[in-house]
C-alpha cells in the first residue's frame, strides 16, 4: 500500500492564503505513484476539512461553496491514533475517514509555525517532517531566536524588545533606551509573525510609536532592530536534521522599499498571488565566493543551533558599507517550502517532498528509541510516598 501523506495548511493566521498556495504546490509535486494524498484545510475559524475540492488552488475564490463540497474532520489527541475522523459520523461507518501515515504541516504564521500545531502531532506520535515544538517556536519568536543566536556567536542586529504592556506602561523609558542604543532609523516588528506582516520603519520619535501601535495589533511582544539602510538581503534553504544538513544556493530577493513587503514576497508585482516562486529575485545571488560560503554557513549554523528539522529558510543582511553578514530570521515553514531554491541546487520538487517524508519516518524511529515513560510503578512498592502531599504514613 502507499503511504498516505496528510498535507495541512490554511490555519488562524495572517498568512492562510499563503499557506493555501504553499500546499497546493506541494500537494501537486508529490509523486501519486508512490504515495496517496489527503489535503486537510484548516479554516480562519479552525474548523478542520477535508475532500479532493481542496486540491485545486482555483476553488478557494469561493469559501462557502468549497466547503460544501468537503466533510469536516478531526484527530483524536491520542498517541497511536492516526486516523482522521469525521466530524458528523456517517451511521453506516465507524466514523474514520483515512488513516494518515505521516503528516506534512504547510501552516505559515501564528498557530501552525510556532510550535501549536507540532505539539498536536507530538502527543498523537505521528511521523510529521519540519520542526518539533522547540525549534518552531524558537524559530518563530524573533526575540527568543535572536537570544539563541546571539548566545551561539551567530551575528544579529542590534535590538531592543518589549511586551505591549510594557510600552504602556514605560513608553517614555523604552523610547529613551531605543534612542540611546539603536538611534534612527529602526524597524518595528512584530515578534512572532512571518511574511513581513506589521512591519515599519521609523525615522524619528513620533513614527516609533506609530509603528509600535501598528505592531501591537499582531502581537503581544514587539521588537525594535537597528535598520541597515544600504543593504542586500540574501536567502538560503536548508534541508535536513540539526546533525545532518545541507544548504541551498543563494537568492537575492529585490525589493521596493526599505525591506521585503507582503506584495514584494507572494505577488510578485501582480495582483493575484501566486506565492514565493513568483516573487522577484535573482538565483543565485550575485556574490563573492567567500561570501557566498560565509552566508551559507551561517544558516547551516543557524538551522543547527535551534535544533531544526525538515526544510526551512535563513533570511540573512549583507551591510553594504562594511560587508558584515547579519542573520535576520529563519522560516522553519518557508513560502513555497522553498523548493525553487532546491530546484536551483539540483534536487526536483518531488524529490524534495520524498526527502521530507524520509526525514519524518527517520526522527519518529530515532525518537522510538529513546525512554519516555517508566515500566515500574512506584505506587507499587508499598508503603507511604516521600515528597507526596496527602501520602500515607506507613
Amino acid at each position: 500500500m502507499k503511504t498516505n501523506i496528510g498535507v495541512f495548511f490554511g490555519g488562524r493566521s495572517t498568512e492562510h492564503e499563503i499557506s493555501v498556495i504553499s500546499a497546493s504546490q506541494a500537494m501537486h509535486a508529490i509523486d501519486r505513484n508512490r504515495f496517496d494524498v489527503t489535503p486537510v484545510y484548516i479554516a480562519k475559524d479552525g474548523k478542520w476539512y477535508t475532500g479532493e475540492a481542496l486540491l485545486e488552488v482555483s476553488n478557494f475564490r469561493n469559501i462557502p461553496a468549497l466547503l460544501k463540497k468537503c466533510k469536516r474532520v478531526y484527530m483524536r489527541p491520542e498517541t497511536g491514533d492516526f486516523n482522521l475522523y469525521y466530524y458528523d459520523k456517517p451511521f453506516w461507518s465507524n466514523g474514520i475517514a483515512t488513516k494518515l501515515d505521516v503528516v506534512i504541516p504547510v501552516l505559515h504564521g501564528s498557530n501552525g509555525e510556532d510550535g501549536t500545531f507540532e505539539g498536536l502531532l507530538e502527543t498523537i506520535g505521528i511521523p510529521f517532517a519540519g520542526c518539533n515544538t522547540l525549534s518552531s517556536a524558537n524559530g518563530m519568536d524573533k526575540i527568543t531566536m535572536k537570544m539563541i543566536l546571539q548566545a551561539n556567536d551567530i551575528p544579529v542586529v542590534d535590538y531592543v524588545w518589549f511586551t505591549d504592556k510594557q510600552w504602556f506602561k514605560e513608553q517614555e523609558s523604552l523610547i529613551a533606551r531605543i534612542e540611546e542604543k539603536l538611534g534612527y532609523p529602526v524597524i518595528v516588528k512584530p515578534a512572532n509573525l512571518g511574511s513581513s506582516v506589521g512591519i515599519g520603519r521609523a525615522d524619528n520619535r513620533e513614527q516609533l510609536c506609530n509603528r509600535v501601535r501598528e505592531a501591537e495589533r499582531y502581537s503581544t511582544r514587539i521588537i525594535v532592530e537597528d535598520l541597515v539602510e544600504n543593504l542586500q538581503e540574501i536567502n538560503c534553504s536548508v534541508l535536513g536534521d540539526c546533525d545532518d544538513y545541507t544548504t541551498s544556493v543563494l537568492e537575492e530577493p529585490i525589493k521596493t522599499g526599505d525591506f521585503l513587503t507582503y506584495e514584494d514576497k507572494y505577488m510578485g508585482g501582480s495582483k493575484g498571488a501566486k506565492g514565493m516562486q513568483a516573487s522577484q529575485k535573482r538565483i543565485p545571488a550575485e556574490l563573492p565566493e567567500d561570501m557566498t560560503k560565509h552566508i551559507r554557513h551561517l544558516a547551516g549554523e543557524t538551522f543547527r543551533v535551534l535544533s531544526c528539522h525538515g526544510v526551512s529558510r535563513v533570511d540573512v543582511i549583507v551591510d553594504k558599507e562594511t560587508q558584515k553578514v547579519y542573520v535576520n530570521e529563519i522560516n522553519t515553514i518557508p513560502g513555497s517550502l522553498s523548493f525553487y531554491l532546491w530546484e536551483a541546487t539540483g534536487l526536483k520538487f518531488d524529490k524534495l517532498m520524498e526527502r521530507l517524508v524520509a526525514l519524518a519516518i527517520k526522527r519518529q524511529r530515532e525518537q522510538a528509541m529513546k525512554i519516555s515513560t517508566y515500566d515500574r510503578n512506584i505506587f507499587s512498592l508499598g508503603g507511604g510516598v516521600k515528597g507526596a502531599k496527602g501520602g500515607v504514613k506507613k
